[in-house]
């Protein structure tokens, strides 16, 4: 019952917890109640509770279906603002004036998720943990090489994501139009 406070009422606070929910479902590209996931991930908040504050398992968050293009330190302060609306306590969570502020500089990060070893290093394991096996979302293998399906790829997951749209593309360096 976080949407309400202890006489049944909506609060600024559980708008806060609500929007939190939004949040998480950019960053993963979930939705928030899914009975077509494996149990344990029906309920999204449920399961991302336990990533949400541990720095070495949030990648885990991450729609895979980004292939590296966001801000890691965005995702990171995004994951962060996630935890604190999502607080159990609508004590401890914050106020959206407080939010908008958090999220103001986020679109000016450029420290591009696909140009870090931590991140290039977490993919190589992911593809080397599914080739072969045929199993993993977004990830396969051709021939015996890893194959990563990208948002165009007619035999990936494009449709399943109700934010597919607004994921750009970034321009190479030095490309011309």
């Amino acid at each position: 019952l976080s949407f309400f406070d202890s006489l049944g009422h909506l609060t600024s606070k559980s708008d806060v917890y609500s929007f939190g929910v939004v949040l998480l479902e950019m960053l993963t590209g979930r939705r928030s109640m899914d009975k077509n996931r494996p149990n344990g991930e029906h309920n999204l908040v449920e399961w991302a509770r336990p990533h949400l504050l541990d720095k070495r398992r949030f990648y885990r968050l991450l729609d895979p279906r980004l292939e590296g293009h966001f801000s890691v330190k965005g995702a990171q302060k995004v994951t962060q603002l996630a935890a604190k609306c999502l607080s159990r306590d609508p004590k401890i969570r914050p106020k959206m004036s407080e939010v908008v502020e958090i999220l103001k500089p986020l679109p000016h990060l450029k420290d591009m998720a696909s140009t870090s070893y931590y991140f290039q290093t977490m993919q190589a394991e992911r593809l080397k943990s599914v080739s072969g096996s045929g199993s993993g979302r977004g990830f396969g293998s051709r021939n015996g090489q890893p194959v990563v399906r990208t948002l165009s790829s007619p035999h990936g997951q494009a449709g399943s994501s109700p934010y597919r749209h607004q994921i750009p593309s970034p321009k190479p360096k030095g490309a011309t139009t």
